[in-house]
């Protein structure tokens, strides 16, 4: 079984090579390292930095050199973050992963990212209404689709081994902008339809597939409206499938199969580039329908999925596993991502006992989250459940 952990660049760099890959070879015992490329804003507590324990991470910025040649020209294109100065940390790291015999993999988030959205609101998704969800980028635009290749042709020049595609699809309402607000109670029906995509490419594969789409986008608005005009009718359950006669169902689908032929583009061109890429699957089955996440047809287009086993028990992570089987991907096309603190577990038996879970059913990769957010006994504790 493969493993990794997933890290920051800012860890390599605040650390140093030595320090930062003899903890994942010494301590945590694992063969590879799942460095993050692409990343989105956060803030964060680092339990083990070694000046500091909190820091902010850019909006939407990069943690290698993009090359100016390959974006001439383009609208969307990735911006270095300042936090890695003049240096590349995707070289340092690949060298340092070469040389010490580690695989590199590159954790890259594709469509949150909210400094392209306000940079363009054009490719960020649109609600009903048209207001653009500015902290995305919309997976239907030909100029985000282009800016996704290009990553892959980045990524491939520092020997990359894998892409973790987070981020790879749509978003709902709530995902996690600063100080975003609802003081009245919009109800799980209000919030889905605001998460849904009218732009005019959304539009157009829609329409393509035969939805009417206009009909969709009408009935939809008028949905959204009459539950924030009416608190009794925000409450009220609502089938999703019943509105527009049914045509609002097709239109996810259409939404859906936007997201898996990314995927699977990406795939093949990662492929030929001599990569793997895994389609990072949150959720798990059931959860991903309102964001174009079809696990029957990403499997079905051979993209590999990965997927967060946090749990606490082993027989949670067996049931999470199992759940895929019934969307037609196969164990053997998973990578598994695994927290070893104390929120999942309570001891190095714990995960030991998950990793064999996992072994057991025929997962060949188990990474671990995440290299500055946790405790160096964390590290220690993902070493003893890999030699146990």
């Amino acid at each position: 079984m493969q493993s990794s952990v997933l890290a920051f660049a800012t860890d390599l760099i605040d650390e140093g090579a030595d320090t930062f890959f003899g903890n994942l070879t010494d301590r945590a015992g694992v063969g590879g390292v799942t460095l993050a490329s692409v990343y989105h804003e956060a803030r964060d507590v680092f339990p083990h930095h070694p000046s500091r324990v909190l820091r902010y991470l850019e909006p939407g910025a990069a943690y290698f050199r993009p090359d100016p040649a390959r974006w001439a020209g383009r609208r969307l294109a990735p911006v270095a973050s300042t936090a890695i100065g003049d240096r590349d940390p995707f070289a340092e790291a690949a060298d340092e992963a070469r040389r010490r015999g580690l695989k590199l993999h590159a954790w890259t988030v594709f469509c949150h990212n909210d400094r392209l959205g306000f940079q363009h609101p054009d490719c960020a998704p649109a609600n009903a209404f048209g207001d653009r969800h500015l902290t995305e980028l919309c997976p239907a635009d030909p100029e985000v689709r282009a800016y996704a290749h290009t990553l892959l042709d980045e990524l491939a020049r520092y020997g990359v081994d894998a892409i973790r595609a987070e981020s790879l699809h749509f978003h709902g309402l709530r995902h996690g902008y600063h100080h975003e607000r609802y003081f009245e109670q919009l109800g799980p029906v209000t919030e889905a339809l605001l998460g849904l995509c009218f732009c005019p490419h959304c539009h157009s594969a829609a329409t393509g597939r035969g939805v009417p789409a206009e009909d969709v986008r009408r009935v939809v608005a008028a949905e959204i409206r009459r539950r924030l005009d009416d608190e009794r009718a925000a409450a009220e359950p609502g089938a999703l499938d019943t509105l527009a006669d049914g045509a609002l169902a097709a239109y996810v689908d259409a939404s859906a199969a936007t997201v898996t032929s990314l995927a699977a583009d990406l795939d093949e061109h990662a492929r030929r580039l001599g990569m793997r890429l895994s389609f990072m699957d949150g959720g798990g089955p059931g959860t991903g329908w309102l964001s174009g996440i079809d696990l029957p047809a990403l499997a079905k287009a051979g993209v590999g999925i990965e997927t967060l086993g946090y749990a606490k028990s082993p027989e949670a992570v067996r049931e999470k596993v199992a759940a895929f089987a019934l969307h037609g991907v196969r164990p053997a096309d998973l990578a598994v991502i695994l927290r070893p603190m104390a929120e999942d577990c309570d001891g190095a038996a714990n995960l030991a006992a998950k990793i064999t879970v996992l072994r057991d059913l025929g997962v060949p990769e188990v990474e671990f989250y995440n290299y500055g957010l946790m405790r160096l006994s964390s590290m220690d504790r993902i070493g003893a459940a890999l030699r146990g």
